[in-house]
């Protein structure tokens, strides 16, 4: 395979300059005339109606999406839906747009195929991505499932997050599928705060009353929940309108980092833990989820996800759906089309 060349390649400029180089590379290809999307599509998609889910109202042509950060302007949407994503989340967005925290802000770690960010919620905000997404609406009828991932600005205190959150549902509601309250990255101060019970009440009960067409609303949480905090959400998803949860986020725990990494890692400093590392812990959590909720909501499930084998032990573990983010750079455009062939002959 030639991608494994590729990334050395890419690995040797800083990360976001090589997300960047990669993604205008890719975009530049499906830009290009509808016989090199063709082509494209032949390669890295993997089409079989086994795969085809339906859950909070949505059909999903296959269960593989991409996480939220990896587009969080909405500005890959083209060629993310020709690799073979059945669904995408962009953001994270806010109501105003931010810088995000400052450069260096991402570190890999190759030998345990992981990342490290501290990112911050850079985006541009939410009237400019839902701009996009409505100017992409008018050009093509594309069927690519998009869920909206929304947050604070750090600027924000707590207490005044539901009023954020209310903002941006309202701002990409007539644009995307389904929406996810993200309270868990753990590089926006403070903000973890909210996934404690009384937060998410209120700011679940401000987004369902301004609801009127029922869009999905849906609960990301980190792997770092103790279980107290678990059985919180539990009873809360009985109380309160949660279509699904998002299980889970980046991790904070460095001990899952053999002793060289772990030493990469406190040099550079804090940030969110995501990739090959998170797998066992995340499948804990949601293990622990699918046992308490028995079944009465969908959890996509993300966290260490590189193989179709992977991918299986999260549904076998309960979950619905599955997404990808640190695996995407480091297994390359084929990891759709690899986890939906494993998936579709091991049903």
């Amino acid at each position: 395979m030639i991608y494994p060349l590729l990334r050395n390649l890419l690995f040797l400029l800083p990360p976001e300059t090589a997300h960047t180089v990669s993604m205008k590379a890719l975009d530049i290809c499906a830009a290009g005339p509808s016989f090199l999307n063709d082509f494209i599509a032949r390669q890295f998609q993997y089409k079989n109606e086994d795969l085809n889910s339906t859950h909070f109202g949505l059909t999903f042509p296959n269960p593989v999406g991409l996480g939220a950060g990896f587009d969080k302007n909405a500005e890959h949407l083209d060629i993310l839906e020709l690799l073979g994503f059945g669904f995408v989340e962009i953001g994270t967005v806010t109501p105003k747009g931010q810088l995000g925290n400052p450069k260096p802000r991402m570190l890999r770690l190759p030998s345990q195929q992981a990342l490290i960010n501290r990112m911050g919620f850079n985006n541009e905000g939410v009237e400019a991505i839902a701009t996009r997404l409505k100017n992409r609406k008018l050009k093509t009828n594309s069927p690519l499932i998009i869920g909206g991932n929304i947050g604070k600005n750090k600027v924000t205190e707590n207490e005044d997050a539901w009023k954020d959150y209310c903002i941006n549902f309202n701002g990409l509601a007539d644009v995307v599928d389904y929406f996810v309250v993200n309270v868990s990255s753990p590089n926006t101060p403070g903000l973890r705060a909210l996934q404690e019970k009384e937060s998410l009440r209120k700011i679940f009960s401000e987004l369902q009353n301004l609801n009127k067409n029922n869009k999905p609303i849906l609960l990301k949480i980190a792997p770092d929940l103790e279980t107290s905090a678990l059985n919180d959400i539990i009873s809360l998803v009985q109380e309160v309108k949660i279509d699904g949860l998002v299980s889970s986020n980046t991790t904070i725990d460095r001990s899952i980092l053999n002793a060289a990494n772990l030493s990469t890692a406190e040099t550079f400093g804090a940030g969110g833990l995501s990739g090959k590392p998170l797998l066992a812990k995340s499948n804990d959590v949601l293990t622990y989820l699918h046992k308490g909720l028995h079944d009465r909501i969908p959890i996509i499930a993300s966290g260490g996800i590189f193989t179709g084998a992977d991918a299986k032990q999260k549904i076998d573990a309960g979950a619905s759906l599955v997404q990808i983010w640190t695996g995407f750079i480091y297994e390359g455009p084929n990891i759709v089309k690899n986890i939906c062939g494993h998936l579709s002959a091991n049903k």
